[in-house]
């Protein structure tokens, strides 16, 4: 019987690895392999906060997960994973809905010889009072999307109102990481863009955008020598950034910081910090830590299971020498993911798994157009600082290598092209 691999999550790392699958033992027959996703289409998370401020029309950058699996030999199901028998070796799918709330596939089971997850991570708001009714969250398109609908009407009714009244928006944005600190960049520049295309009546210093970390500084994660040039950077473009203010409570119109400071803010979005989805905590018999991410071993099988892995931002990996984690972030998925090809191969081979180290390759931080900050790391050029104009075409590349490794390079340079192209025919922002 052929090896059966089921991966859930469609996400960078769980998709790169289906494609790569697919390639080599799907197309050999050596495996079959099947994706899972709940949703029909890919767009890259870090690209969230350019479909949130409109910069990006997530439309034209999406990707197709049943025309992926056509190209790349391997099969894609409509579903979200709701449960697990690891005894039977099958995982549950919980029914999906359409828009009318009519059931459009029912609940069901897969079986699987090899179970992959990598389900990703969501924003964690850590209980704070008010936050899940009031924030705004960036977790996938349709929240990135409302965002930019919500700041859109914004503009609308200001367009539609009375000319003597001097009309004003206020952002209000939780968590200075890189998610933060990026979107603060893109608004505004999408408040430049909607006063150029005539959306006038908010002008560009009448959008208030307020940034707000529970640290000592912004992008806390990363070293402290790119942090400062970004605080400096978002200042003089006249973002307020608030540090050491933690957020106690949420209100309709307002954060309440925990020393008693009142932030007026007509949008809000929650960005400070990550936790695994709820489900896998109930899992069964898997082994999680507090923000729910799987435990897993050295070579990614979970803990208590060889025939389950788990990689990204909902595994808890152990770094060799450290008492810390693999990082959640972009990077680390895309070496797992390159691993995890290799090693699956192996399993079925009936041969030893390698073990993952992470690689730091460096970080970049984009501020919209007006500039990037990063370092980049490698056993050549040591740490390397970059700023400015460099910086934001090295953080453009880390997209396309993306891209290549779903498309391949002749696929990606046409879309390279047709980007180019299509530039001269759409407007800078998306306006609807």
């Amino acid at each position: 019987m052929t090896h059966r691999i089921v991966i859930v999550g469609g996400g960078a790392g769980g998709l790169e690895l289906a494609t790569r699958l697919g390639k080599t033992l799907g197309k050999r027959g050596t495996a079959s392999v099947m994706l899972v996703d709940a949703n029909l289409t890919h767009i890259w998370k870090p690209l969230l906060h350019e479909v949130a401020a409109g910069s990006l029309n997530s439309s034209e950058d999406e990707l197709n997960y049943v025309a992926q699996a056509k190209w790349n030999h391997f099969e894609f199901q409509l579903g979200r994973m709701s449960g697990l028998d690891r005894e039977r070796k099958r995982i549950q799918l919980a029914a999906t809905y359409d828009e009318a709330g009519l059931e459009l596939l029912p609940a069901r089971e897969l079986g699987y010889d090899t179970l992959v997850i990598a389900v990703g991570s969501t924003t964690n708001d850590f209980g704070t009072e008010g936050a899940a009714q009031h924030c705004l969250f960036l977790d996938t398109r349709k929240q990135a999307e409302r965002f930019h609908q919500q700041l859109l009407h914004h503009y609308l009714r200001a367009h539609a109102g009375q000319t003597d009244i001097v009309e004003r928006i206020s952002v209000a944005i939780v968590g200075a990481g890189a998610t933060g600190v990026e979107l603060a960049a893109e608004l505004h520049n999408a408040a430049h863009e909607l006063h150029a295309y005539g959306l006038d009546r908010i002008k560009p210093e009448n959008m208030q955008i307020t940034l707000i970390e529970a640290g000592p500084r912004v992008l806390p994660a990363l070293p402290e020598r790119i942090g400062g040039p970004v605080h400096k950077t978002l200042e003089k473009l006249g973002v307020n950034v608030m540090t050491n203010a933690a957020v106690s409570q949420v209100t309709a119109d307002s954060l309440i910081t925990a020393d008693g400071q009142v932030i007026d803010a007509s949008l809000k979005v929650w960005a400070a910090g990550i936790r695994a989805p709820d489900f896998l905590k109930d899992i069964d018999g898997l082994e999680t830590n507090r923000i729910n991410q799987l435990q897993v071993l050295p070579t990614l099988q979970t803990t208590r299971d060889e025939s389950i892995f788990a990689f990204g931002d909902c595994a808890a990996c152990p770094q060799p020498d450290s008492d810390r984690n693999v990082p959640p972030r972009a990077q680390a998925a895309h070496q797992q993911a390159s691993l995890l090809a290799k090693s699956l191969k192996l399993r079925i081979e009936g041969k030893a798994l390698p073990h993952y180290k992470y690689t730091d390759y460096g970080s970049l931080i984009s501020l919209s157009r007006f500039s990037a900050v990063g370092n980049l790391m490698g056993n050549l050029t040591g740490s390397v600082m970059l700023e400015g104009w460099l910086a934001r075409m090295f953080y453009v590349s880390l997209y396309r290598m993306h891209q290549m490794a779903l498309y391949g390079m002749f696929r990606t340079a046409m879309l390279m092209l047709g980007s180019k192209i299509g530039r001269g025919t759409e407007p800078r922002l998306k306006l609807h």
